[in-house]
C-alpha cells in the first residue's frame, strides 16, 4: 500500500473550491442524491456560515484536499472523506482529534442509507442514541454520541 504524507490544517479559504468539490462527490456517493444546493451556495456555507459554530480542518496531502471535518466541543457537524482515500486512516485521524477537544462526549448525525458511516462511527465508539429524519434532504438519520471510556 502507498505511504501518504497526510498533514492536518486549519481551514483556509483557498482550499475552498476544493473542499466544496469533494463534499458534494462524497456526500453523492455515501446518500445516493445530488447535493440540494448549488457549488456557490455551498462554498459560502463553508466560508461564513459554518465557522460561526464550528471549527473546520482539513486532511491534505501535498495541496490536495482529501478530507475534511467540522466539529466543535460537543458536536460533529460534517466529516467528509475524498472517496479514493477512504479507508486509509484520515477519517479517524480527523476524529480523534475532535474527541482530544471534546467537553466530555460528542454527538452526530449520519443518513441511515450511509451503512459505511454507521460502521465507521461504532468502530470508532459512537453508540445509537436517536434517529429520525430532520435535515434539509428528509432522509432517515441516526444521531450518535461518543463518551471517553
Amino acid at each position: 500500500m502507498k505511504q501518504h504524507n497526510i498533514c492536518i490544517i486549519p481551514y483556509n479559504t483557498k482550499y475552498a473550491e476544493q473542499t466544496v468539490k469533494m463534499w458534494r462527490v462524497s456526500k453523492e456517493k455515501a446518500i445516493g442524491q445530488k447535493e440540494i444546493h448549488d457549488f456557490e451556495n455551498h462554498v459560502y456555507f463553508l466560508n461564513h456560515i459554518l465557522p460561526e459554530q464550528f471549527q473546520i480542518d482539513l486532511a491534505l496531502i501535498d495541496e490536495d484536499v482529501v478530507g475534511m471535518i467540522a466539529y466543535n466541543d460537543r458536536e460533529i457537524s460534517q466529516l467528509y472523506i475524498h472517496l479514493e482515500y477512504q479507508g486509509i486512516g484520515i477519517g479517524r485521524t480527523l476524529l480523534d482529534k475532535a474527541k482530544a477537544q471534546s467537553s466530555g462526549k460528542l454527538t452526530l448525525y449520519t443518513f441511515e442509507v450511509n451503512e459505511k458511516a454507521q460502521r465507521f462511527y461504532e468502530k470508532q465508539g459512537f453508540e445509537i442514541i436517536n434517529r429520525g429524519h430532520e435535515n434539509e434532504e428528509n432522509l432517515p438519520d441516526i444521531q450518535y454520541e461518543w463518551k471517553p471510556k
